[in-house]
């Protein structure tokens, strides 16, 4: 019984901001796939999406960690 109440009583690690991060990485995500499949391929969308897709999914990564700890 007093372990439910303690773990009633931790805080979470949960914010919703998170779910905006993950929504913003999906959307790269998909506006990478449209790029890739253009038959005319603009080199630096695609790295600069490349690299904005890298630092939101290490945002991810360290988000989801953060949940988890």
């Amino acid at each position: 019984m007093f372990l439910a109440e303690a773990a009633a009583e931790a805080p979470s690690n949960f914010n919703t901001f998170d779910i905006f991060m993950i929504a913003f990485t999906v959307l790269i995500l998909i506006g990478l796939i449209r790029l890739l499949g253009e038959p005319i391929k603009n080199k630096f969308a695609i790295g600069f999406t490349v690299v904005s897709l890298l630092v939101f999914l290490y945002s991810d990564y360290a988000m989801i960690l953060g949940w988890l700890s």
